[in-house]
């Protein structure tokens, strides 16, 4: 008999969703990087919060966001059209509120959401809660990004910081964050 590992899908390993998540990546710091007032006082940029997920719902974890919604009429599919997607994108982070639900095939979801507060049952059994940590530049949305990768259901979540231009990217609670200032350098490519 197969053990239950050998049966197992590996998103965070998965090439296509590899390629998805630098696809979101990518259009991220594009918009931190085409925002130019970052140094101005009293200015808040734009802001985005991803999650993307293997899972079929994420109703035990997310509340709906209101009246927020992701711009499906402009992009419904990450890699349908790049041009697409940035505009979708850009809009979102400056008009809109809450985490944007992409699931590992690409589709977004039309509703944005809050992410609920982790909790010992919500996390995947190899992540210890007590070992997750806080940096001190992370603010509210880091902090749920965070907790949100330690999720089963979640491959990744990606994060714009409205207050710098700092873009991260969580995966079982690590993370890899580029400031503003070492954004639309070299790509950072890794096997």
């Amino acid at each position: 008999m197969a053990e239950p590992d050998a049966l197992s899908i590996q998103y965070t390993d998965h090439p296509k969703v590899t390629e998805l998540i630098d696809v979101i990546t990518f259009c991220t710091e594009s918009i931190s990087f085409e925002f130019k007032r970052w140094d101005e006082p009293y200015v808040q940029g734009p802001g985005l919060y991803f999650v993307i997920v293997a899972g079929t719902s994420i109703e035990s974890f997310a509340d709906p966001m209101g009246e927020n919604q992701w711009p499906i009429e402009i992009c419904q599919l990450v890699t349908e059209s790049e041009d697409a997607f940035f505009e979708a994108a850009q809009d979102a982070a400056m008009e809109r509120d809450g985490a944007v639900v992409v699931t590992v095939d690409g589709y977004i979801q039309k509703q944005m959401v809050r992410l609920k507060d982790l909790g010992s049952d919500d996390i995947s059994s190899d992540i210890n809660l007590e070992s997750i940590e806080y940096d001190d530049w992370m603010g509210a949305r880091h902090m749920s990004a965070l907790d949100t990768s330690a999720r089963e259901e979640v491959v990744a979540t990606v994060t714009l910081s409205e207050e710098s231009g700092r873009v991260t990217v969580f995966q079982d609670t690590e993370y890899e964050s580029y400031t503003r200032d070492t954004i639309g350098g070299e790509w950072r490519y890794s096997e």
